[in-house]
């Protein structure tokens, strides 16, 4: 038997009994490469300032977007509208997502860019300050907010 013949003999055979991939399903799973997920927002005042947030726990490079990673089965955009609540008591509308990169080892980072419907109401314990900073006056970023902030002017500027 040729390996055509064979795959279409396993697919009659599965389409015959489905109950058996649901049951390798959990197996497959297992053996697949598990990452860690980062999300950010992107959020621009009318003057077209970005809003950084200061972080306690980054202290080589503290200045950087507002987010956080993404907990069990989470929508990423739920998440990054998660993470601005608990940091800053401050409400988003994610639009769509402007940068994705694979960060460091097994872990993912996304960039959305967001809207912003309430103000700023409280700092949580992981940040020491929250300013909207201008384009030519940014702090030190990481490489990838620093292009995730590019492709966003970027876009901020073809549709403006």
């Amino acid at each position: 038997m040729n390996k055509q013949s064979f795959r279409q003999t396993l697919s009659r055979f599965l389409r015959r009994h489905p109950w058996l991939i649901r049951m390798a399903y959990p197996f497959h799973v297992a053996r697949q490469p598990r990452f860690s997920i980062g999300v950010v927002g992107v959020v621009f005042n009318p003057d077209h300032e970005v809003l950084l947030a200061e972080h306690v726990y980054h202290p080589a490079i503290p200045w950087g977007l507002p987010g956080g990673g993404i907990d069990y089965r989470e929508d990423p955009a739920e998440a990054v509208a998660r993470e601005f609540r608990e940091e800053m008591g401050m409400t988003i509308t994610v639009q769509h997502p402007v940068y994705v990169e694979y960060t460091y080892w097994q872990h993912i980072d996304i960039a959305f860019l967001c809207q912003q419907t309430s103000p700023i109401t409280h700092l949580c314990n992981e940040l020491t300050d929250a300013r909207w900073f201008k384009r030519d006056a940014l702090p030190r970023l990481t490489r990838f907010q620093f292009r995730a902030l590019q492709r966003a002017y970027d876009l901020m500027e073809r549709h403006p």
